[in-house]
């Protein structure tokens, strides 16, 4: 039997409009024009504008970028808190088909220094209070020709072509509309904390940023919709601030962001003068918030919901939110390289549950979201079940997820090389993170791969013992390491934080935690540190722990 040539693929009729970042804009300044964005700088004041301002605002900031001989695919970086005039540069360097770099100003210098080179930026907005972290880094980036400043320049600061930014949009009008161009370009790009080497460059699409935007918009991401007034905590410099400056725009949400001032009064104050109704943060941002409410009395009525990711949220930080602020807790996990992979939303299932078997959910790290396929694989590769107990590295893939890393100037390739499955093994990325998926997609997370500490040829999670000992009175934060031990390779060390007031009382804090773990789990030692420290994203830092605690002495017997 022969056949014939295969019958070409039948197309739809739909039409082809690229996903481009301006449309988002677009849309909020057509339909949502008159809702509020509200903003704090660096300097403490508040402006408040809508999206319509906000879209011709970035139109001139598109206007400025092209007289300076910006073009498509040149990366233009920001050091910047989260304000106005940074989300007027969000769409206004992406709308012209240029790269929005956004830069961590908590990075030490050499890192900076490197990410900009690599980058090879031609413009900086920096914001008027890190023109110092500016003028030490002009002289060790060649590429840099434009360095412009976020708020007043009082004095010349000896930056290259150095400009305040009203200044600068004011020279130049800005386009009557963003021009169309193919949705696979270059929109943003933002590097990883560089916890283990340089950063890494995550190079996101002007498609993906609009799924991903998308994906957060809907009822199993962060539901973000034009009833919402949004508090934009996270930064916009970490993760495109979890998408958020993207989701208000295509729901036409109102939006406060903060600027530099994330103090739980500032924060609360917030809350309570703009009716915020949802926000977003890692779980010290909120453990502070509780803190400061339990101990001023206040209370967040209007607050309706928060998403915490970036590392574990502690089930008494998710139990003191709902029961005593009603504040729902939507416990999410993402990185650098996806932004959002999950979802606190409940299934129909779950949400006729009791209390404790929501709670049990709420604490794991969300559920696998549409457009992001997890897996679980052991030590040699081999798949494992989705049966939440079988525990191994997460692997994940989708439209959004970052499908190689940028090789800018000083890349080195070589770095990358372990990072990704080749496309023959599915192309998945290797994030790191260790867990476990169950048939309903809930995930598990033990720990990082580099953070897990094994004791005895067995595997002890930190992440459990930490969360384990915020219930102990008097423990503000905690942290657990793996140190050298002569007879079981590692053993946990426990370092806890005190709440104002407090003293160490060891036996409590080990009584808190014995009924959650197996007893071999339990920390070999408790220390008291004055500050646990976090890195620029707001997670423990646990490698510079593990240096300061390198020579810790068990306790003899």
């Amino acid at each position: 039997m022969t056949t014939g040539p295969a019958e070409p693929m039948l197309l739809g009729d739909t039409m082809d409009r690229p996903l481009l970042v301006s449309s988002l804009i677009s849309y909020a300044a057509r339909s949502h024009a008159g809702t509020d964005v509200v903003s704090v700088d660096s300097a403490g004041v508040t402006t408040r504008s809508t999206w319509r301002e906000v879209a011709e605002r970035a139109r001139l900031v598109s206007g400025a970028l092209v007289a300076d001989g910006i073009g498509p695919g040149e990366r233009v970086a920001t050091i910047a808190c989260n304000d106005h005039r940074h989300l007027e540069a969000y769409y206004g360097i992406t709308g012209i088909g240029a790269v929005l770099h956004t830069v961590n100003p908590r990075l030490h210098d050499d890192q900076l220094a490197f990410i900009l080179n690599d980058a090879a930026d031609s413009v900086v907005l920096v914001d008027q209070s890190f023109v110092e972290i500016a003028v030490r880094l002009a002289p060790r980036t060649p590429t840099v020709r434009r360095w412009v400043v976020l708020g007043r320049l009082d004095a010349p600061a000896g930056l290259p072509g150095e400009i305040a930014y009203e200044d600068w949009i004011a020279a130049a009008p800005g386009p009557a509309a963003w021009p169309d161009f193919d949705e696979r370009a270059a929109a943003t790009l933002c590097y990883t904390s560089g916890t283990t080497g340089n950063p890494k460059g995550v190079l996101q699409s002007h498609r993906s940023i609009v799924l991903q935007t998308w994906a957060t918009c809907t009822g199993d991401g962060h539901d973000v919709h034009s009833g919402h007034a949004v508090l934009g905590t996270v930064p916009m410099f970490h993760v495109n601030g979890w998408a958020l400056p993207f989701a208000t725009a295509m729901s036409g949400a109102k939006l406060v962001l903060p600027g530099p001032d994330l103090s739980p009064e500032a924060l609360v104050n917030l809350i309570e003068a703009e009716d915020i109704t949802f926000s977003a943060g890692v779980p010290t941002i909120w453990l502070g918030v509780v803190q400061y409410l339990q101990d001023t009395g206040r209370s967040v009525p209007s607050l309706q919901k928060v998403a915490v990711g970036g590392s574990a949220a502690p089930r008494v930080l998710i139990d003191t939110l709902e029961d005593d602020y009603g504040v729902t807790v939507s416990h999410v996990w993402g990185m650098t390289e996806m932004t959002q992979g999950t979802s606190g939303r409940f299934t129909h299932r779950v949400e006729r549950s009791d209390r404790d078997a929501q709670r049990d959910r709420q604490a794991k790290a969300g559920r696998e979201l549409y457009g992001i396929e997890l897996r679980v694989v052991d030590a040699q590769g081999n798949v494992l079940p989705h049966d939440g107990r079988s525990v191994g590295e997460i692997q994940a893939r989708g439209p959004w997820m970052c499908g190689a890393y940028y090789l800018g100037e000083l890349a080195d390739p070589g770095a990358f090389a372990d990072s990704h499955l080749s496309p023959a093994e599915g192309g998945w990325l290797r994030t790191g993170d260790v867990g476990a998926l169950d048939a309903e997609g809930y995930l598990t997370l033990t720990d990082r791969s580099k953070d897990v500490i094994k004791s005895g040829g067995e595997w002890i999670s930190s992440i459990e013992l930490e969360n384990a000992a915020l219930i102990a009175p008097g423990v503000a934060a905690a942290a657990v390491i793996g140190l050298p031990h002569e007879r079981w390779g590692e053993r946990p060390l426990l370092i806890v934080e005190l709440a104002a007031g407090a003293t160490l009382d060891a036996g409590a804090v080990l009584d808190a935690i014995r009924p959650r773990v197996a007893s071999w789990w339990l920390p070999d030692d408790i220390v008291v540190a004055d500050e646990i420290p976090l890195t620029g994203t707001g997670k423990i830092d646990k490698k510079l722990l593990r240096t300061h605690y390198a020579d810790h002495a068990w306790p003899s017997g």
